[in-house]
């Protein structure tokens, strides 16, 4: 995501459709105190307005895709030129591609997600059981939907690849960076040992501040959210992260 608005201001005017696959929000300018994050899309209005662009997304480690496993993903755009060319040059034996108009609950969920499987690899790190981890991905998606609908997206993609898929694949996978930062956290090490061993970008170190303060401003209540971000700027300990989420009043679901 840090890189995405130079290389759309290097795309401008381009002829053909164009399609990003990073998740998650620029940060907002440190100088600016009524700024927040931007999701990609809302990045290439501002930046490259005339480009014909999706979202390219969904559950996917990299490695099983590369190696033909089978996928499926979400082409995603208010452009249906596009969300064809996507699936025509795409669609495989191997790769699944789907078309959805919903730009925004797309990228909302492949951005929230990143936030949710730290949480869910503290709890994996702590091993305090599937009881928690599923409860974890339960409200998690609730915040991510939330979050979603308060944006302007449709409450069924959160039901879809790029919601539920994604977050389950990240949230549990071995191969999910995201959720290595949170068992590494649970361990006793500091976030910058962690990313250290980590050796690759996990995007939702970078983008949990900023998910909840485009929350925040929102009004949208994203409590998973706010203890990750406690968590990674030294607020929380593990054990306290998770205390404070089972501490909790009691609420009714759905909500």
């Amino acid at each position: 995501m840090a890189a995405l608005r130079g290389m759309l201001q290097a795309l401008r005017g381009c002829s053909v459709p164009v399609a990003w696959l990073c998740k998650g929000f620029e940060a907002a300018p440190e100088n600016d105190p009524g700024a927040h994050g931007l999701l990609a899309h809302e990045v290439q209005a501002l930046v490259a307005p005339e480009l014909m662009a999706a979202a390219f997304s969904g559950p996917s480690f990299a490695q099983e895709v590369a190696l033909g496993q089978p996928t499926a993903l979400v082409a995603a755009s208010p452009h249906s030129r596009v969300r064809e060319a996507l699936v025509r040059s795409f669609h495989s034996p191997s790769l699944r591609v789907y078309a959805n108009e919903d730009i925004v609950g797309v990228e909302v969920g492949g951005a929230v997600k990143n936030v949710l499987a730290i949480a869910t690899g503290l709890c994996d790190g702590l091993a305090l059981g599937l009881n928690a981890r599923a409860a974890l991905i339960t409200r998690g998606l609730a915040e991510m939907t939330r979050l979603g609908l308060a944006l302007g997206a449709r409450p069924e993609t959160f039901m879809g690849l790029s919601g539920l898929g994604d977050l389950v694949l990240t949230a549990t996978g071995a191969l999910s960076r995201n959720r290595r930062v949170g068992m590494r956290l649970a361990q006793g090490k500091s976030l910058a040992q962690a990313l250290e061993s980590l050796g690759h970008v996990a995007e939702g170190v970078y983008s949990a501040r900023t998910v909840a303060q485009r929350a925040h401003r929102l009004r949208v209540d994203m409590p998973i959210t706010r203890a990750v971000v406690d968590l990674l700027d030294g607020r929380l300990g593990p054990a306290d992260a998770v205390a404070l989420l089972m501490g909790r009043s009691p609420a009714s679901e759905p909500g």
